[in-house]
């Protein structure tokens, strides 16, 4: 649906995406779609061209820089700081590996649903009694193909989960972990890049993370590998990749959004970026409050104020903060951001924060971020992964924990089967290196 080696289908979400980002494409966007339509390939190439040439327009009301010193410079002024951070090591520890956990268990719970809209997730739990969510799914013998869960589920459903399936959302933590086991802590965007080519399956790799590989390959680094055509650089591939920065700075976001800032910018620009920001941050800042709103309103502090991301992340808050119910607030998610693709990161972001802060306990925590739709394992395993940092392995049920037989499927080269435990040991090693704030 989204081949990032199809010049033609590139063509199309790249006239979205620029859409989406404020550029003026109307005078373009005809000869952009009569090559789309039945045009040859010299057509396509050459309205590709031509849609580059567009500019912002000039009464966009956003700020959105791909640097890291202009995102600092557009980022509120007044950052606000998290509490001091002198941890004692056996909590980051234990904080660790809940995050860990977290983010497995919320991935398996939505794998089955990828890709599925709200009222399709609904009804499927409504029929098979699952609503709402407790547990892993159940599966439904069904003939409706609008109730046959995708082909994961023998892998990741009740009574069908024997560890962590292989998931991308996984394989770049773990492939995370192994560049700043390799690099350092503090490694820059071309120690990451190098890591994908060595260890990360082409195959297994999607949108803008296929186009940045493709380029990569082509012999364009970071932040080149992103930008060139590249119509996913603001899709959710950046904001997946940001557990391990926020695990490795407990009670320090910045530097936390400073590393998930040169991860990002291998593939991703804008709210790409942001996004990545956005949840290393929070997840640091999680090691010290568990106060939802306040981690929020953190972490906030990293990205420029007057993004779209930003804005999405702030209506979320006023609608918590203005008694709205979870229900009321996924609509008016639906309403605010629903235009931009299932992937994307800013609709996706919404989701995660909505979960977040309607979220009591693990269950409805991760079970809100699934029903929520759209990307739902990868928002699973987000909020799974910042409520287990923020809360520790005592506030994960058995019945999440114990069927993941503290394994982990992967495609990254050296660690498949590797143990969810000796994973979390070797990133609170990591995280032990910091500057030292731990006592």
């Amino acid at each position: 649906m989204w081949d990032a080696l199809d010049p033609a289908v590139m063509l199309g979400s790249e006239l979205s995406q620029r859409r989406e980002a404020g550029y003026e494409v109307a005078a373009v966007e005809p000869e952009v779609l009569s090559a789309l339509d039945a045009g040859t390939p010299e057509d396509v190439e050459r309205a590709y061209r031509l849609l580059e040439t567009t500019k912002i327009r000039s009464d966009w009301p956003f700020d959105e820089p791909s640097t890291l010193e202009a995102i600092l410079r557009a980022s509120p002024e007044a950052v606000p700081k998290a509490p001091s951070s002198t941890l004692d090591r056996r909590i980051v520890d234990d904080r660790i590996l809940a995050g860990w956990l977290g983010r497995c268990a919320g991935c398996n719970l939505g794998k089955p649903v990828e890709g599925w809209s709200r009222t399709r997730i609904r009804r499927y739990l409504d029929l098979s009694g699952a609503f709402p969510i407790t547990d892993y799914l159940p599966v439904l013998g069904s003939d409706d193909s609008e109730l046959t869960l995708n082909d994961c589920w023998t892998e990741t459903t009740r009574g069908n989960v024997s560890g962590m399936a292989r998931d991308d959302d996984i394989d770049y933590t773990i492939l995370a972990l192994h560049a700043a086991e390799m690099s350092g802590p503090d490694l820059g965007s071309a120690e990451i890049a190098a890591e994908w080519l060595d260890h990360l399956p082409f195959g297994q790799v999607y949108t803008a993370e296929r186009v940045a590989y493709r380029n990569l390959v082509d012999g364009f680094g970071p932040p080149s590998s992103a930008r060139r055509r590249n119509p996913y650089r603001e899709w959710i591939g950046a904001q997946i990749r940001a557990d391990l920065w926020g695990y490795l700075s407990p009670g320090d976001p910045q530097r936390a959004a400073e590393a998930a800032f040169r991860d990002a910018s291998i593939s991703h620009t804008k709210n790409g970026i942001y996004g990545e920001m956005w949840i290393a941050a929070l997840i640091a800042v999680s090691f010290v409050t568990d106060d939802v709103a306040s981690a929020l309103e953190t972490s906030l502090g990293w990205i420029p104020s007057r993004s779209r991301l930003a804005s999405a992340i702030r209506d979320v808050l006023a609608l918590a903060a203005g008694g709205a119910n979870w229900s009321e607030a996924r609509d008016a998610i639906e309403e605010r951001y629903g235009r931009y693709s299932g992937v994307h990161t800013i609709n996706n972001a919404a989701v995660v924060a909505s979960a977040m802060l309607w979220g009591d306990d693990f269950s409805r925590t991760i079970g809100l971020a699934v029903e929520g739709g759209w990307d739902a394992d990868c928002n699973g395993a987000t909020a799974g992964s910042v409520f287990g940092v923020m809360h520790g392995t005592e506030s994960l049920p058995g019945h999440w924990v114990d069927p993941l037989e503290d394994s982990v499927r992967s495609s990254i080269s050296g660690f498949d089967r590797s143990k969810i435990s000796d994973l979390a040991a070797r990133t609170t090693h990591l995280a032990l290196r910091a500057p030292d704030s731990l006592s």
